[in-house]
């Protein structure tokens, strides 16, 4: 059975790169696209912004003290979304097994492709070169047999970046990679492994599924195949929606109940519209809080009936935050979202986990 030829690419700083290619006043400078307030949020940072440790989701006002010179903009989504669907229009030139992930980075399943071209890197190669044509933006691409490790190699030589992880060489680069580096392990989950004694693909591939599995859970089982180079997931073209929610970033923190109880409800009400508005149904209600200090915690509830009515939402909402000690620490953001048709587990219950990071990725 031949190998499978998979491209990930992901588009370097790309709300920022969009800024700077419509203005040329701001090429060359440090920008990041977001609210410069004080609870304003970097959505993107420019390269020359990140050389002084500006990231995405860093706070605005740490931002600019890490870069006084930063230069704010906001954001134009109707133009990101414009300039995304030029870019795939690129590679539907090449195959149309794309797995779109965000606006600025897909998985292109480039096995069979249309022009018939035997190397993926060439056809890594071919799209990069046509985005910087025509678009004149710059992208980075990871070519492997599988998905994880395609996302691995375009993060490997940012920016403009064109790395392949051939199957002969996966296990020696594998062992040899910070576990930060792993699909849909951050922080918290770095900071376990640490303490377990797992730094890097080697170490983590010298323990048990058994002992994976105990210590992450599900994802555990990820982590064990990630370490010896299996990731069977397929690319896939239809992405079904799986949640709606909204978050809300409070003007400043809050710790008294009615007011808590206040933010929740207006959460609650936009989160009942945007489920009107898409027809979508689902059966478990999943509460983020955000906390001063920017820790955070998710807990989710299912039930066995849909979730669409605000009287139904409000109270399972309420019960999520019943046992979230927010006098002691305070709110900054409150959200609300709406997913799986179904629990996995099969059954009703409510789960919680400090710093939620295997996402949307998976």
């Amino acid at each position: 059975m031949n190998e499978r030829k998979i491209i990930h690419i992901d588009m370097d700083a790309f709300y920022a790169s969009v800024e700077q290619r419509d203005n040329p006043e701001l090429r060359g400078k440090p920008v990041a696209v977001g609210h410069a307030e004080a609870r304003g949020v970097v959505a993107a940072a420019s390269y020359e912004a990140r050389r002084y440790g500006v990231r995405s989701a860093m706070a605005s006002q740490k931002a600019k003290r890490l870069c006084p010179q930063l230069i704010f903009v906001h954001g134009r989504m109707e133009v990101y979304q414009s300039v995304s669907r030029e870019i795939h229009e690129i590679f539907h030139e090449y195959t149309d097994i794309i797995e779109p992930l965000s606006l600025d980075e897909a998985f292109l399943d480039v096995t069979e492709n249309k022009p018939g071209i035997p190397l993926a890197v060439d056809i890594a190669r071919e799209i990069k070169a046509k985005i910087r044509q025509r678009l004149n933006l710059v992208a980075s691409a990871g070519v492997s047999y599988n998905k994880f490790l395609a996302k691995v190699a375009s993060d490997c030589r940012k920016p403009d970046g064109l790395c392949t992880i051939h199957p002969d060489q996966a296990l020696d680069f594998i062992a040899n990679l910070p576990v930060e580096s792993f699909w849909g392990v951050g922080p918290v989950t770095a900071k376990k492994m640490h303490s377990m004694g797992i730094h890097n693909g080697a170490q983590l591939r010298a323990r048990s599924l058994p002992t994976l599995q105990a210590a992450f859970g599900k994802v555990g089982g990820l982590y064990y195949e990630f370490a010896r180079g299996i990731d069977l997931r397929p690319v896939e073209a239809i992405r079904v929606r799986k949640s709606i929610g909204c978050e809300h970033t409070l003007e400043k923190d809050i710790s008294v109940r009615s007011s808590v109880i206040i933010e929740l409800y207006h959460t609650a009400v936009e989160l009942v519209e945007r489920l009107s508005d898409k027809d979508f149904l689902g059966n478990t209600l999943t509460l983020k809080i955000k906390f001063y200090d920017f820790n955070q915690i998710t807990r989710s509830i299912t039930q066995h009936e849909k979730l669409t009515d605000l009287k139904v939402i409000l109270p399972l909402a309420k019960q999520l935050l019943k046992d979230v000690d927010y006098e002691n620490h305070p709110i900054r953001l409150i959200g609300l979202s709406v997913s799986n048709p179904k629990d996995e587990r099969g059954e009703k219950g409510v789960w919680e986990q400090l710093s939620f990071e295997f996402s949307d990725w998976a």
